[in-house]
């Protein structure tokens, strides 16, 4: 028994310092698959600007860095099974010594000497295998710390326990007083106050960093607000269960993702209970169909991740032929058709006119000539709306955005289109 105390004091000593390097590992680990996905995505650009040598000495400094973190876990893991070996060896040299020095001054017999040898080793085999198993588990705790970490945190908005269930609206969209930050004491919207009537088509503008895509945030629920209120038909959309929102929203962006699926599949994302007759369909009205049925196996060829096998006008019809499938009775474009020439975005705008009929619509437009027949046209700087009228009387006023308009047509020339 002399040496269990001895046992038990290594085990723990090494096991807190197997724990802490693993955790290390790990985070090292994730760091260097970071810069794997990372170089993976966007390897085109590297190879573009001739990079291939900063990438390779980028991924080599943070494998190296791997290796190092994970020489010392490992040693400290395989410290234990040797270090209990000597410990239980020194327990039979002690047992021996003793046994023999008490068998010569006729204390002990032999077999009294071997018995105890045999019950040293029998002690010590199960501590020495629950010590490698400590060590074990302190190597699955460092990796388990970091997928809890992620499991654990909890949403940062929650449904208040008594939320609105939206069926159906008529879409009135109301800003009042809403001011916003992202980080405390930095505020992005500021009094921010508007109403979108039903059926109204709400363009964006302001230069970038303004807040319009802030707007769009708080109205999908993304975010919380500081103070105001938003609401949608007289309801505060913090009453509002965020499934039940959102699906009164359909979204737009200017970036598009798509997943490792179908083409079908992708467009059906929108409304999963749609038939394949809705998704053509809506395919057919956002002027996707054409380009779908010159694919491989047509609505059945699969998409590679992020559908990185179309082009980006190409994913951008899909997004809105998904948009067209959900039916919302909010919509939320984001420069819907800035990756599509001009002649798909002539389609485009004919089939997003019959879908914003009777349909409240926001549209963040940077090509102003795309806003012309807007309801409201909201103007935003730094976070405030500066000015709000329609296209002509904004124009009339000979303001920002008057400035903003007519630079613009300066620098490019004047290109006829519009949403409505």
């Amino acid at each position: 028994m002399v040496v269990f105390p001895l046992m038990i004091g290594i085990v723990g000593f090494i096991g807190k310092r197997t724990r802490r390097e693993f955790r290390r590992l790990q985070m090292n680990i994730g760091q260097l698959n970071a810069v794997l996905e990372e170089m993976y995505s966007c390897q085109r650009v590297v190879v573009a600007f001739g990079q291939q040598s900063a990438a390779e000495r980028q991924f080599d400094c943070a494998n190296e860095t791997v290796r190092q973190v994970g020489i010392r876990a490992h040693t400290y893991a395989m410290l234990v099974p040797p270090l209990m070996g000597i410990l239980s060896n020194a327990n039979i040299a002690i047992i021996a010594g003793l046994g023999g020095w008490m068998t010569i001054n006729g204390l002990a017999s032999v077999g009294n000497i071997v018995a105890f040898i045999a019950y040293s080793r029998r002690f010590a085999m199960p501590l020495g295998q629950l010590g490698e198993i400590y060590n074990q588990i302190q190597a699955a705790l460092a990796g388990a710390e970091r997928i809890f970490a992620v499991i654990d945190e909890p949403p940062e908005l929650t449904d208040p326990v008594n939320t609105i269930i939206l069926d159906a609206i008529d879409g009135e969209v109301t800003f009042d007083n809403v001011d916003f930050s992202y980080v405390p004491n930095v505020p992005v919207l500021k009094r921010v106050s508007f109403t979108a009537k039903p059926g109204q088509m709400i363009a964006l503008v302001g230069p970038t960093g303004a807040g319009k895509t802030t707007i769009i945030n708080l109205l999908t629920r993304f975010y919380e607000i500081n103070s105001g209120s938003i609401r949608i038909d007289g309801h505060d959309i913090r009453t509002i269960s965020r499934e039940s929102l959102r699906r009164q929203l359909g979204i737009i962006l200017q970036s598009t993702f798509l997943f490792a699926d179908s083409v079908m599949e992708n467009i059906r994302y929108g409304r999963l209970e749609a038939t394949d007759e809705e998704c053509i369909t809506a395919a057919k009205l956002a002027y996707a169909d054409q380009f779908i049925c010159r694919l491989p196996q047509g609505y059945e060829t699969p998409l590679s991740e992020r559908g990185s096998n179309l082009s980006e006008g190409q994913r951008q019809l899909l997004s809105i032929a998904r948009a067209l499938l959900a039916d919302p009775q909010i919509l939320i474009l984001d420069e819907a058709t800035s990756s599509v020439d001009t002649r798909t975005e002539v389609y485009i705008q004919t089939a997003l006119r019959e879908l914003m009929k009777n349909r409240t619509s926001f549209v963040i437009a940077h090509r102003l000539s795309t806003i012309r027949h807007a309801d409201q046209v909201l103007v935003i700087d730094d976070g405030r709306i500066i000015e709000h009228g329609t296209h002509t009387e904004l124009l009339a006023a000979q303001g920002f955005y008057h400035r903003l308009y007519t630079s613009q047509f300066r620098r490019q020339p004047s290109i006829d289109g519009s949403y409505l």
